[in-house]
């Protein structure tokens, strides 16, 4: 059973009791990312990121390293468009001195600036390695173009001339702003009992109060149908395409999940099948949805050389539009439902999983869904409601975008020789 409870300080504590595990995986998530960053400090949650785990009062980077790898356990964090997550898995015996570090972190983390100068360091080299990562600067690129000036569109790494001129006044008076308490969620799954985890973080957080009064507001974005053209000196043309998707929460989620599978998101769909097992034209290509608080992305990726790109384009849109105009078999949604259910069951084994489960459900939609909500849910999709949504995002026109060898004049071409006539 899981089970809910919120400080007074707004920090809510979700969690779920495993007495079988001898593991147990703390995550605290903040509700803010690139998204909630302008201009002028794009980068500064990316980089907060890594600035908690330069040195707290009681601990210096070296030793907080250390003291993880010493546990046996692993602790990490990332950045989203939409929330941060500091998480760590250790054994059952460790989880108070795993929480009071990861609380000592986002607490007491000092930003001294001779670590800051380090580590900006670091997170430049980061942007130029993604940037000779075509893959990934491909889906930056579609990003920037679908949402322009709004801050969807912001990378989350964030800008070279930004990263050099955040002082240590900058990171604190965004942590002011940003980490309000009604928007942290902790979330814990394992061996250990919700009267531990409650007495742990209610000693720790509860009375955690930063200064500073920033709201979420969210401004809707746009979503453009632009082709962005990134020319680049290698082998393959990198493409990315995108149609608006469905936020977070959405009642038709999970026929949108069920048509992703079927449309390119493992080896036996469609995408994959007719592109690449069939044709020989990618190693790689595959569909795939972002949801955010108010808007979502369905997306579509493909590496193909440069003289295969206006037949793989054309493939593409073929699969898309007979995809909008059928359907759904009942045979192949009742596999779908059991591929489904049958990775979200296997996923329910790890600790880590559970709680990303818990922690991203009360941060984003900010209530629990259990697992018999879920399943049901999932076996309640019909083939009418996968065809009515697949015929509301896939008949939207798509925005484009590529990184390789290619000029824009060649890729508009290849676009136009390919009959694309939703871009």
């Amino acid at each position: 059973m899981s089970y809910r409870h919120q400080l007074p300080s707004g920090v809510r504590i979700v969690g779920e009791e495993i007495p079988f595990l001898r593991s147990v995986a703390i995550g605290i998530w903040i509700g803010t990312g690139s998204r909630f960053e302008n201009k002028q400090n794009n980068g500064v949650s990316h980089f907060l990121e890594h600035m908690f785990f330069k040195g707290t009062e009681r601990y210096s980077a070296k030793a907080l390293a250390e003291l993880f790898d010493n546990l046996g356990g692993q602790v990490n964090a990332f950045t989203s468009k939409e929330y941060t997550c500091f998480y760590a898995r250790v054994l059952d015996d460790h989880f108070e001195i795993a929480a009071d570090t990861l609380s000592d972190m986002l607490l007491h983390s000092q930003f001294q600036v001779d670590e800051m100068d380090k580590e900006r360091k670091v997170v430049i080299e980061e942007i130029h390695m993604y940037e000779d990562t075509p893959d990934e600067l491909v889906m930056d690129l579609l990003a920037e173009g679908i949402y322009g000036e709004h801050s969807l569109g912001f990378t989350i790494l964030g800008l070279e001339e930004n990263l050099r001129s955040f002082s240590r006044q900058d990171l604190l008076s965004y942590i002011e702003s940003r980490y309000q308490g009604n928007d942290i969620v902790i979330s814990v799954a394992g061996n250990i009992s919700e009267a531990r985890v409650i007495e742990t973080f209610g000693r720790l957080f509860g009375h955690y109060q930063p200064s500073g009064t920033g709201s979420r507001q969210l401004v809707e974005p746009p979503f453009r149908t632009p082709v962005v053209v990134r020319q680049k000196d290698i082998e393959q043309m990198h493409v990315a395409l995108a149609a608006p998707g469905l936020p977070a929460g959405h009642p038709d989620m999970y026929a949108l999940i069920l048509m992703n599978n079927a449309l390119g998101s493992n080896p036996s769909s469609r995408l994959f099948q007719e592109i690449r097992e069939e044709r020989g034209m990618a190693y790689s290509v595959f569909s795939y949805h972002s949801s955010y608080l108010d808007c979502g992305m369905f997306g579509i990726y493909t590496g193909t050389s440069p003289e295969n790109l206006s037949d793989v384009l054309q493939l593409i849109q073929e699969c898309v539009a007979r995809f909008a105009e059928q359907g759904l078999s009942e045979e192949e949604l009742s596999k779908g439902k059991a591929q489904l259910k049958g990775s979200m069951m296997l996923g329910l084994e790890s600790t880590s999983s559970r709680m990303s489960r818990l922690g991203k459900n009360e941060l984003l939609l900010r209530r629990s869904i259990s697992i018999e909500e879920t399943l049901a849910a999932i076996d309640a999709v019909r083939t009418e409601d996968v065809l009515r949504v697949s015929r509301q995002l896939l008949q939207h026109p798509f925005a484009i975008s590529t990184v390789g060898p290619m000029s824009e004049v060649d890729v508009q071409a290849a676009i136009q020789n390919s009959g694309w006539v939703n871009a």
